[in-house]
């Protein structure tokens, strides 16, 4: 079975996608970032055969792909509701068929429609970059019939031109979410100039996710030694780092500040202040204890 050429605009690692995209911001002053409503569930059958018979020939590879389609959901009282269109969420296969579709659907398409404009897509997450507002305006429409000659369609509400810099006779949103981060534009000291950059960051639905990964951990509630707790929770943090600190450093410490902050509640026989004083001297002691303290220290 052979499988998709990707190319240069799709991505074997998802860190290669946030960086391209960063990149052409910088040369593009909109984007369209995309959002296919409801994609696994209303990906039509047929079309889905085609494009899989489009890279493989195989009949009993067709035959349990197409089973695998057709093969219903079973409920709660034990009978099978019958799929039409969709692939199973949760299926081993279903993010293969997804980008398989999508492929054909969107990036060879714009390959051949659309050569000259950059785009990232990861999955169903998708942005375009396009020079004006215009542009913007004019290709959006283009994939809007796109997609509704596929049988898909964008959603209303979270489909969005964003404007990064650009000179516009509408008022648009200025900043979009990718993979976990925002791009939004900045202001940035160049010698003697005051230039708007587009900027990279954790967004704000990550970072309420790493928090809330650090308080299920709840890291006040165990008797174990600070050590034993620091191995446990060091794969955690590096993790979080060698994704989010991909681009830069400063956009995290909000976060670090408030893991040291739970830190402090695991010494609960002392004051604040005592507290602070004793996890600054676990710091001194052993400043690389916890993975995160090389960036942000008690």
């Amino acid at each position: 079975m052979r499988t998709p050429d990707h190319g240069k605009k799709q991505f074997s690692m998802m860190e290669d996608a946030p960086a391209t995209e960063r990149k052409h911001s910088f040369y593009h002053d909109f984007v369209l970032d995309l959002d296919i409503k409801s994609f696994l569930d209303t990906i039509d059958h047929e079309l889905m055969m085609k494009a899989v018979k489009h890279y493989c020939q195989d009949k009993w590879v067709l035959l349990y792909v197409e089973r695998w389609l057709k093969s219903g959901i079973v409920q709660r009282d034990g009978k099978v509701q019958e799929t039409e269109m969709g692939t199973p969420q949760g299926g081993v296969i279903s993010p293969l068929l997804a980008n398989i579709f999508l492929h054909v659907v969107f990036d060879k398409w714009m390959e051949k429609e659309h050569a000259e404009k950059a785009f990232e897509r990861y999955a169903d997450d998708v942005v375009v970059h396009c020079k004006t507002e215009k542009q913007a305006i004019f290709l959006l429409r283009k994939i809007e019939q796109r997609m509704k000659a596929c049988k898909l369609s964008l959603h209303p509400l979270k489909t969005k031109i964003v404007n990064l810099r650009g000179t516009s006779e509408k008022k648009y949103a200025s900043k979009f979410d990718f993979l976990g981060f925002s791009i939004r534009p900045q202001m940035v000291q160049f010698k003697d100039k005051l230039k708007v950059v587009p900027s990279i960051c954790i967004s704000i639905k990550s970072r309420q996710s790493v928090l809330e990964k650090f308080k299920e951990l709840a890291i006040h509630k165990r008797r174990i030694p600070l050590e034993k707790i620091a191995k446990q929770l060091n794969p955690v943090i590096r993790g979080v780092i060698n994704y989010y600190h991909h681009y830069s450093h400063g956009h995290m410490r909000y976060v670090w500040n408030q893991l040291n902050a739970r830190l402090l509640k695991w010494e609960k026989g002392l004051y604040k202040y005592a507290a602070i004083r004793w996890l600054k001297q676990k710091y001194k002691s052993n400043p690389t204890l916890f993975a995160h303290w090389k960036l942000v220290h008690p």
